[in-house]
């Protein structure tokens, strides 16, 4: 089973691109679902959620609807005395799991996480603290791509996040790997003039993909689609609502291979 969405919904910038003018903040995402079946929510990187909060957002979607979320800033960035952080991150995604809508957990580490014995025994540890909870380990830095890793992340049942990035050096090259029964893809534009310097956070994800760019995936996201349970494939360029219309792309292209097999 394959989903197409977009990471976050909730941009006040997608009004006009995207959500009708007047629409109440509080129908965004009935309208969103009413195109995609999956949604990437970062709101929780920068703050715990909640029950009531995971509650309200199962009320406003379908019950084929499927929700992903980012892990705590605190569990991926911190990294120090948060077993209390995790305990509560776990325990809020009840509603979630009782209703069968958790797609699976997006730990996103940053750049300067780099590959080691010490970074390792924290992925054992954030995999013991989240018990059987599907979960996707995003790496960013590129020493991370190879056999090693991969067999790591396979032995701790860990998703590896492929992601399209620019092709600048040390990040996260095109790789379309599986390493667990969930396969995820993000695509983050190819804005390399304002990945490192920007003014604002938004400038780095300000990108709009061609067809023929977005082509190049195509055919590695069938390939993880054919060897895992769920594909996740989410648009980060989200600038404008530039990322609704990649989620479109990518639906459309993948449907176009589909079609003339």
């Amino acid at each position: 089973m394959i989903y197409f969405g977009t990471s976050g919904f909730s941009y006040k910038d997608w009004v006009g691109p995207y959500y009708p003018e007047g629409l109440p903040r509080s129908a965004w995402l009935s309208f969103y679902a009413r195109e995609f079946k999956t949604t990437e929510l970062n709101f929780s990187y920068y703050g715990l959620p909640t029950t009531s909060t995971l509650e309200r957002l199962l009320e406003k979607t379908p019950a084929d609807f499927l929700f992903t979320l980012k892990a705590h800033k605190d569990m991926t960035h911190q990294r120090e005395d948060n077993e209390g952080v995790f305990s509560q991150f776990v325990n809020a995604l009840s509603p979630l799991l009782d209703a069968g809508r958790l797609g699976c957990v997006l730990a996103q580490f940053p750049w300067s996480f780099r590959p080691g014995q010490e970074s390792l025994e924290y992925l054992s540890f954030l995999r013991q603290q989240m018990g059987s909870l599907p979960v996707v380990i995003e790496l960013r830095n590129r020493g991370w791509i190879g056999e090693e890793t991969f067999a790591f992340l396979r032995e701790n049942d860990l998703g590896f996040c492929c992601v399209d990035e620019p092709r600048l050096k040390g990040l996260m090259p095109p790789v379309a790997e599986a390493t667990s029964s969930i396969s995820y893809v993000r695509f983050h534009g190819r804005n390399a003039k304002k990945w490192w310097q920007h003014k604002e956070a938004w400038e780095r994800y300000d990108y709009t993909y061609s067809d023929e760019e977005l082509q190049e995936w195509i055919p590695k996201i069938g390939k993880l689609e054919e060897t895992t349970d769920k594909t996740f494939v989410f648009a980060n360029n989200h600038w404008q609502g530039q990322a609704v219309q990649t989620a479109r792309q990518l639906r459309m292209l993948f449907a176009d291979q589909e079609s003339r097999r």
